[in-house]
């Protein structure tokens, strides 16, 4: 009896009949599977729903800058902000769609208005008085008040509300509503806004990332390393882990739950997308299990190379950034689990990537062509960018992820 089969067929980039097929019948899309954080990857995402709704998108909860810190130092929570934003670009906005949900979602209160209105205008909401709140439909409405009312009597009086998103504020009392678990209210999250997707953080705990720099120096804090919210780092990264709390060096992991693995080694297609390296698509994978779910699962691996300039990449050509994350997906694999012969008939089982997606005029830098075919890698050269910008047009950039999966 045979398991698994591969098979084997001609590809066009971007393939016209694949993209058509999916247009036409996007409920019945591919699986498409995105490790990330940020909002690097919405505005594709927003543009992948139109093609399938079965786009799965595993983000990192170790964010602990702007207002989600704030609700991570007052609850010991992981971070929602990337949770809340990536489920929003998914959410329907066709008329099925819920834009009275939306709007709320997506608000933030003022940053210049006083304290005492915040707390009026938070009062509002949970009471239902307020004008985003009123002309949601019951049990929506009572739904979003019961949430926002935990996270109202929870926040001491001194909680900063300035531009504090009110999605956030909603997921968190969720979180603090269901045993501090977040799959509850992301599940019902999901829901109101009709999201044509799925979104779920890799773990669900409240951890932090910790790098030690080529230097010595070791820096805790995701809002520290990216460099965007404070000074660049002054020394290239060497490595990183997941850390207890900011203040000291406490190492840790944390197993992915079997839902989260399942999604992995079930996806049609794994992407590896644009976004801060570490902070965003390595801290994704170093989670146990991760790594191992990925080389069990058969089909495609690709990866899309940042552009640009991001400030964690210092001092990281492409083919090191290539390898680095082959290195961080393979670490978390125990081949000593695979039968031997399994070894040397299932090359699936040890695939990290698979093909480096890129656009064809792109100046990413140098490739080892010989080394990339050494590590069983093609590369894979298509219009991917709008010149005016020199950014990724988000729907070439679509089509050809699904003329792979």
């Amino acid at each position: 009896m045979v398991d698994s089969l591969r098979i084997w067929r001609r590809m066009a980039m971007p393939d016209p009949v694949r993209v058509h097929r999916f247009r036409s019948l996007p409920e019945q899309g591919p699986k498409v599977l995105f490790f990330s954080g940020g909002s690097a990857l919405n505005k594709i995402s927003r543009v992948l729903k139109e093609y399938t709704h079965h786009s799965i998108h595993l983000v990192t909860p170790f964010d602990s800058g702007g207002s989600s810190a704030r609700l991570r130092a007052e609850f010991d929570i992981p971070a929602v902000g990337d949770l809340r934003s990536r489920l929003m670009a998914l959410a329907d906005e066709t008329v099925m769609g819920q834009p009275e949900v939306y709007e709320l979602f997506t608000h933030r209160l003022s940053q210049e208005e006083a304290v005492s209105v915040l707390k009026s205008q938070l009062q509002q909401l949970v009471v239902g008085e307020h004008p985003l709140i009123e002309r949601i439909p019951n049990p929506m409405k009572a739904l979003i008040q019961t949430q926002l009312a935990v996270t109202q009597s929870r926040i001491h009086d001194d909680f900063d509300l300035r531009g504090a998103s009110i999605g956030n504020l909603i997921m968190a009392g969720g979180y603090l509503n269901n045993q501090q678990q977040l799959d509850p209210i992301v599940f019902l999250f999901s829901r109101l806004i009709r999201a044509l997707g799925e979104v779920k953080t890799t773990i669900d705990a409240s951890l932090h990332l910790g790098v030690e720099l080529e230097n010595g120096d070791v820096v805790l804090g995701q809002h520290r390393i990216t460099g965007k919210e404070t000074q660049r780092l002054p020394s290239p990264i060497k490595r990183m882990w997941l850390n207890k709390g900011l203040r000291y060096i406490r190492p840790t992991n944390c197993h992915i739950a079997e839902d989260r693995k399942d999604a992995i080694e079930g996806a049609d297609l794994i992407c590896y997308p644009p976004g801060s390296f570490y902070s965003s698509l390595l801290a994704n994978l170093i989670p146990e299990g991760v790594g191992r779910a990925i080389c069990h699962n058969p089909n495609p691996k690709v990866y899309l190379p940042n552009l640009g300039v991001d400030p964690e990449q210092q001092g990281l050509p492409i083919m090191e950034r290539i390898e680095r994350l082959i290195a961080v997906v393979l670490k978390d694999t125990v081949l000593e689990d695979v039968a031997p012969a399994e070894k040397e008939t299932d090359s699936a089982v040890l695939s990290a990537l698979d093909y480096v997606l890129m656009d064809s005029d792109y100046d990413y830098g140098d490739l080892d062509e010989a080394r990339l075919r050494s590590l069983n890698i093609q590369v894979i050269k298509t219009p991917l960018i709008t010149r005016k910008v020199n950014k990724y047009d988000e729907r070439l950039v679509a089509q050809a992820l699904l003329s792979l999966a």
